[in-house]
């Protein structure tokens, strides 16, 4: 909803706070996840919770929320409460600011006092987030904290162990070392958001006083915005890949009428600088595994030419898929999600022209089309958006770009063979299949978060589910890791299911089945069956159970359990069924191609 897109009107969400919630509610073809979400506040929240739960609609997650008293957080964090323990949070959030600091540096303090008081100070923050984390397994988030609202020591207060800015300072730190070692704990960066905004705009004392307000009622919205990114993207929805437009958006002019010699970039003139800090701006999102594609009504030579100057940044082999020609732009991005093998809506369009904006946004659904304006505000709008928030950074997310690339070369090289099983043979493909473990769990949460196609269930979880379900006895785990001649894919692959005790003898229930769109059609699933199978029969288990739940996007695996030997149990009318393998019966293994380590 572009209401809810920045650079969004902070005064109308407020306003409009109850038809937006119902127009988000009404919208066809959302498959909202439901997420349990406590609020435990320093302060008052309840117009955070309206503002949060637009933004998490926004985004495709339907919140449910839980709210502490005022000012009860420790309480509820360090002692829970029937209400609370009932309410089981997926997510936990503290909203703390300056305002629940309670005592600061006095000027009188010595630096071993002044230690001692930053030690207890955060002390009492750990002490929570490790009790909400051992009672709920939840994921954890955590305000930092804003810059205070005077400085008794003028600009000394920065650098003095006695200020009050330089206190602060030093329990952020501490913050972000506590998230840097805890892959499930999160901070909101009140901080820079506080900064950026305007500390004097920030926070209103009369509210204070009055209300309990630690914020402005007008910043709400930005700061609901900020935490809802770090939310969205626990939970997948992050976007993939760009699709860019090339005149006057990678450079200045038009290449095919002024020759790449003339357009715009480099470090001639202001104009020639601007692009280019936007080329290094789009260049950096590669090294965090964003995929980078075009989508310019341009001849390709022309196009090329202008990457291709010595003094661009971006360079031809920087993108993965080029669609350089005079076809509609909403057709060059579905047919290069087709050949990246991603969704549509993995996409982040940017173009100068309003017109091509709204013929992508009206005609690939669910595409983000940020409304950039000025060449000066393309940095902004982009990095405000928040598109590719980084919750976590891992070495598949870094070769990403690479892998799709591999993929690429893949698909060039099956040409070349008339047999499909001859192809996957060529390949070389080794597998490791084995148990979670801890060096993959931020992979494997956010595979269940983001894969859509090969998903049989589309059960959406949290590293911190993931990581009970993995010291859980019951059940069984399998992450799946591949790679050939072409490649490392990573882990391309996830299982999980429980055992459960019945008539019929031991069963395990698969919960959750899903692959990377990287792998499909190469066999990997059968690889990853045989080694479920093997490890149920070692348990005694007499039957294995598959689930498969129809969405928009995993038709595609509405028959797997059948081409596995699954003989059909039940299914409704809307298409859910319930698959069963007797393992008693001779299992016959569909893998050919693969050698599983």
């Amino acid at each position: 909803m572009q209401e809810l897109e920045y650079p969004f009107d902070a005064d109308l969400i407020i306003r409009k706070k109850k038809a937006l919630k119902r127009r988000l509610l009404e919208r066809e073809g959302v498959n909202y996840i439901t997420k349990k979400i406590a609020i435990l506040g320093g302060s008052t929240t309840n117009d955070i919770k309206l503002m949060l739960e637009l933004f998490l609609l926004n985004n495709g997650i339907k919140p449910e929320f839980y709210e502490s008293e005022y000012n009860k957080y420790y309480e509820d964090a360090m002692f829970g409460n029937e209400e609370l323990d009932a309410f089981a949070p997926d997510i936990c959030f503290i909203h703390t600011t300056t305002r629940n600091i309670l005592e600061y540096p006095g000027v009188q303090m010595t630096g071993k006092q002044i230690d001692a008081l930053l030690t207890e100070t955060y002390s009492k923050f750990e002490a929570c987030w490790k009790a909400l984390s051992g009672r709920y397994s939840c994921t954890v988030i955590q305000n930092n904290f804003e810059m205070p609202y005077y400085r008794l020591l003028g600009n000394s207060d920065s650098t003095d162990p006695r200020g009050r800015l330089n206190f602060i300072n030093r329990l952020n730190l501490m913050f972000a070392e506590y998230a840097n070692a805890n892959e499930t704990f999160f901070i909101n960066d009140i901080n820079y958001i506080s900064a950026e905004y305007g500390i004097k705009k920030w926070a209103d004392p009369s509210d204070w006083y009055r209300y309990k307000y630690a914020l402005s009622v007008v910043c709400i919205p930005d700061f609901a915005y900020n935490l809802a990114r770090i939310i969205k993207a626990i939970y997948g929805k992050n976007k993939k890949a760009f699709a860019l437009d090339m005149d006057n958006t990678l450079w200045g002019g038009i290449v095919g009428d002024d020759g790449p010699e003339n357009i715009k970039i480099g470090h001639e003139d202001a104009e020639s600088e601007l692009f280019t800090e936007f080329q290094q701006y789009i260049k950096a999102h590669k090294d965090l595994g964003v995929l980078l594609t075009v989508a310019s009504k341009n001849d390709e030579e022309n196009a090329l030419a202008g990457l291709a100057r010595p003094d661009s940044t971006l360079k031809q082999d920087d993108f993965l898929v080029i669609k350089a020609n005079w076809d509609n732009k909403d057709r060059n991005i579905a047919q290069t999600a087709k050949e990246l093998n991603i969704g549509s809506d993995s996409f982040v369009f940017v173009d100068d022209n309003p017109a091509e904006r709204a013929l992508v946004s009206n005609q690939v659904p669910g595409i983000s089309v940020p409304e950039v304006g000025a060449p000066e505000t393309y940095i902004e709008t982009l990095d405000r958006s928040g598109f590719f928030e980084v919750t976590h950074l891992s070495g598949d997310d870094i070769k990403r770009g690479d892998m799709y690339k591999a993929n690429i070369e893949r698909s060039k090289s099956s040409q070349s063979f008339e047999n499909y099983d001859d192809y996957l043979k060529s390949l070389d493909m080794h597998a490791q299949i084995k148990p979670f473990a801890p060096m993959y769990m931020s992979r494997i949460a956010e595979l269940t978060n983001k894969s859509n196609q090969f998903n049989l269930t589309t059960k959406r979880c949290s590293q911190a589910e993931i990581e009970n379900i993995a010291q859980d006895p019951r059940y069984i785990t399998r992450y799946g890791k591949l790679e050939d001649k072409f490649g490392d894919n990573g882990v391309v692959a996830v299982m999980f299911g429980h055992e459960e005790d019945s008539t019929e003898g031991v069963i395990f229930h698969i919960d959750l089945w899903l692959m990377s769109c990287r792998v499909l059609k190469r066999g990997m699933e059968y690889a990853m069956m045989d080694e479920v199978i093997a490890e149920c029969k070692k348990r005694g288990i007499s039957k294995i159970k598959g689930y498969y739940y129809p969405t928009a996007k995993n038709k595609m695996v509405k028959d797997f359990y059948a081409a596995q030997g699954y003989e059909l149990l039940r299914e409704d009318a809307n298409g859910n069924a319930e698959w069963g393998l007797d393992l008693a019966l001779e299992h016959v293994s569909g893998n050919t191609a693969i050698e599983v380590n």
